[in-house]
């Protein structure tokens, strides 16, 4: 195998949550041109639609599924309709997240816990999910943020809590997991990408990032795709509970 056929995922199927729009919008179409069998979930139905028809036109194999990673149940049935339709999952990327920024003395009991359930939870019980159906081992990318590493500069306590919760839950699941199931477990950490999430910030968030980060720019897309990418393929096969940072030097200005 060439170095570059490392990076191929050919034949392999991949689950990705949160993939109707966003980062995980731009995954599904990288994962698709490296040769990936896709199982695409997320809440909204037409979206996912609407992607799936994109990715199909170009030759890609792909199915979806309407799903809320906060309910385990849910979780379950994206799991079990990637064996049904393709008969294994090799990779699972948990990218499903909500954002907010909310001053701690004015949050509320419903709105913490919903963000921990989708951001943390979720992650938790789709890993759950797939692992129970990688009988052959896999890769596990679990999608955290530079603000699980570094205080925000906004209020954001519940994201701040879910990301970081993140990171420790893939350090103990790839403990769990690596050498006994051969499952890798890593997290990815973005720092600000134009995003659905990051597109109605306006200009301070991004004088904030100019000014407070080595490359002074919100990143793009295809450069969070590479290292997704690395984290999933054969190009990574001995990097399992680590958290791979892309944020253009954000955390170490």
């Amino acid at each position: 195998m060439s170095t570059l056929d490392l990076f191929r995922l050919d034949g392999q199927a991949v689950v990705i949550t949160g993939a109707s729009s966003g980062l995980g919008a731009g995954f599904a179409r990288a994962l698709s041109g490296a040769g990936a069998d896709l199982v695409l979930a997320a809440r909204r139905a037409d979206r996912l639609a609407e992607l799936a028809a994109e990715l199909r036109a170009d030759g890609g194999r792909v199915e979806t599924v309407t799903a809320d990673v906060s309910l385990p149940e849910d979780c379950s049935r994206v799991a079990g309709h990637a064996i049904e339709r393709f008969g294994r999952i090799d990779a699972l990327v948990n990218n499903a997240g909500l954002g907010s920024a909310v001053s701690s003395l004015k949050e509320t009991p419903e709105g913490f816990r919903r963000l921990i359930d989708v951001n943390l939870n979720g992650v938790f019980w789709m890993s759950q999910a797939a692992a129970r159906r990688m009988t052959h081992g896999g890769s596990i990318v679990n999608v955290s943020s530079v603000l699980g590493l570094v205080a925000p500069r906004y209020p954001q306590a519940a994201y701040a809590a879910s990301k970081a919760g993140v990171i420790g839950l893939t350090r103990n699941l790839a403990g769990e997991w690596s050498g006994r199931r051969g499952i890798r477990v890593n997290a990815l950490c973005p720092g600000y990408f134009d995003s659905e999430m990051t597109a109605g910030e306006g200009d301070l968030l991004r004088t904030m990032v100019a000014e407070q980060s080595m490359l002074g720019r919100f990143g793009r897309q295809e450069e969070l795709d590479g290292a997704l990418l690395f984290l999933l393929s054969a190009a990574s096969s001995y990097v399992t509970g680590t958290t791979l940072t892309v944020d253009g030097g954000l955390t170490s200005y």
